[in-house]
């Protein structure tokens, strides 16, 4: 007879199922930053469907997913389900992890008790008409991330599943590192290998952005394990030889380039002839990888609206991009000449059915795809997993957390334990950001010598991180402007709250919940800023690229961001006027 709770790290024995357990729970009244939104609570084990499983955890795998879901945006996961009628009035996250199997449901005919597993994140009805013609379950409605859109993720000690979810775990792996490779392993098999005539073929060359990231390393592996030629693009130099330890043919630093940003408008000749010079300057980097003139017929793309316009040049005519994120933002431009006339394909991809995640599993099996486990936490530690990738400062690669394994390194079995592959040393971080600043184009050939300095709003409203909103509006009303600057301790601008922002926050918040918001929750953050000496011209096209209507000038001297001004299309239309 077991207990009816056993302390965190205190496995039960196989097959012995608690009444209650530990896990880190998100509610409604706390959202906010994972510091605060995670608590560790006593709640009753889930009881499991005929097709589910309960499996014991031993290990954790962190994603952005639950970042989102302490924060209650962009949706709100717990009312989510509560419309659905689901009662539940928590919400425990984990989108991947690895344990053992403590209890079939009825229909289970593929798993035992005693099961070592490793979970992907793939939910759907199996009584969906799309998934009972044999399509392909992803195309479901019914599909859900497990851990994110459904509840009882990995994030405690017991995880209810569908059977469907379980593969064999990597005998050669750690519980942790078995933990922390399936979400963005599979996302990468099925963007690779998913899409007909354009799953990567040998010999094929394949771009991968964010090369040394957790996708980007997956990528890599998987497409050398098909015999392609994948070139990695990375944001600091040292990266490069970890990527070529992953199998790619060569590396390339996007820092060395300065196109970057949503495509300017065709009309403006200025602007896209100074990208197109960029484009091509990055499209010979890759030649010069490769060691010939040949496009890459595979681009993996996520991170969006500042690279879309460069993938989609870059790919070879008949090629494809495909993406699964927006990194760096939505709204991607595309310069549809090239994307007709060439005849590539824009595909966009989410996570993997079972086949995909299966076939991602037995290259890890074959000791083809490393996990790239970067860092282990405690269970304790879970809030500040979250929150170091809250904050962009978390490692690359994968990170996991101990739940039922007690210490690092366990769980190798006995036959593999002297064969197992040592694992990669991954790079050390770079400094890292949420939005990357975009890098000014070369100046354009105008004669105009105006700079911004010349036509600017002298001074800033400012407001800092923790200002409530109450007091932003306040700022914006009484000052009769459209927006104020967020700055930091330091005096660095890190962030703009604009009269849009607030109206966002506001919608499906109660006006309580509203008014305890501060500004590092609402703001846009990485915004674009020039200096007074910035030419006027130069102004122009960085407006007009980024479809935004201000800049904000800052005085970036001995390295600082503090802002001293506001350029705005007004100001400039006012020059032209003669004002």
């Amino acid at each position: 007879m077991g207990k009816e709770l056993y302390q965190p790290g205190e496995a039960p024995p196989i097959g012995v199922v608690p009444e209650k357990m530990w896990a880190w729970l998100i509610r409604k009244e706390r959202f906010g930053e994972p510091r605060k939104a995670f608590v560790l609570e006593v709640v009753a084990v889930p009881e499991i469907r005929d097709d589910e499983v309960l499996v014991y955890v031993m290990a954790a795998g962190v994603n952005y997913n639950n970042v989102w879901a302490g924060l209650g945006v962009p949706i709100d996961v717990i009312e989510t389900r509560n419309k659905a009628g689901e009662p539940e009035s928590f919400h425990i996250g984990g989108s991947d992890g690895s344990g053992i199997v403590y209890k079939v449901g009825k229909k289970v005919t593929n798993l035992k008790v005693g099961d070592e597993v490793v979970l992907h994140c793939g939910t759907w009805n199996a009584d969906c008409p799309v998934v009972r013609r044999g399509e392909d379950p992803m195309m479901s409605p019914t599909f859900r991330i497990w851990g994110y859109e459904t509840n009882y993720g990995s994030f405690a000690q017991f995880t209810r599943v569908q059977a469907h979810q379980c593969v064999p775990k990597p005998k050669h792996l750690t519980w942790e590192a078995a933990a922390a490779y399936m979400l963005v392993g599979a996302t990468a098999y099925r963007m690779l290998l998913g899409w007909d005539e354009h799953a990567v073929q040998k010999d094929d060359a394949v771009l991968i952005w964010g090369g040394a990231g957790g996708l980007g390393s997956m990528a890599i592996q998987i497409a050398k394990a098909k015999g392609a030629i994948p070139i990695a693009v990375i944001s600091s130099d040292d990266k490069a030889d970890y990527c070529k330890q992953l199998g790619a043919k060569g590396s390339i630093n996007r820092r060395n380039f300065k196109h970057w940003g949503m495509l300017p408008h065709w009309k403006d000749q200025v602007g896209y002839g100074a990208w197109l010079k960029g484009v091509r300057s990055f499209g010979k980097a890759i030649w010069d990888v490769l060691g010939e003139r040949r496009s890459p017929r595979i681009v993996f793309e996520h991170p969006g609206e500042d690279t879309i316009p460069t993938s989609i040049f870059v790919c070879d005519t008949g090629g494809m991009v495909v993406i699964c994120a927006g990194t760096t933002g939505y709204n991607a431009t595309v310069d549809l000449r090239y994307l007709w006339m060439r005849q590539k394909r824009l595909q966009g991809s989410h996570f993997a059915n079972d086949e995909q995640a299966y076939g991602l599993n037995e290259l890890v099996i074959e000791g083809k795809v490393d996990p790239c486990l970067s860092r282990t936490f405690t269970f304790n530690e879970l809030p500040d997993a979250h929150q170091l990738m809250h904050e962009n400062r978390h490692p690359h690669g994968n990170m996991a957390i101990l739940v039922g394994a007690r210490e690092l390194g366990t769980g190798v079995s006995a036959e593999m334990q002297r064969t197992a592959p040592q694992q990669l040393a991954f790079p050390e971080p770079e400094e890292v950001y949420v939005r990357p600043r975009p890098e000014p184009i070369e100046p354009p050939t105008f004669d105009d010598k105006t700079l911004v300095g010349d036509v600017m709003h002298a001074g800033v409203i400012t407001c800092n991180p923790q200002s409530s909103v109450t007091e932003i509006a306040r700022l914006l009303v009484d000052n009769q402007i459209h927006a104020v600057v967020v700055v930091n301790e330091a005096g660095d601008a890190v962030g703009v709250v604009s009269q849009t922002d607030l109206v966002l926050a506001r919608q499906g918040r109660s006006p309580e919940t509203f008014s305890a918001m501060k500004a590092t929750e609402i703001m846009t953050a990485g915004l674009v800023t020039c200096t007074a000496g910035t030419a006027l011209s130069q102004a122009i096209t960085d407006m007009t690229r980024m479809r935004i209507h201000r800049l904000v000038v800052v005085d970036d001297r001995e390295g600082k961001r503090s802002p001293i001004g506001v350029v705005s299309m007004t100001d400039i239309i006012r020059r032209m006027m003669g004002g």
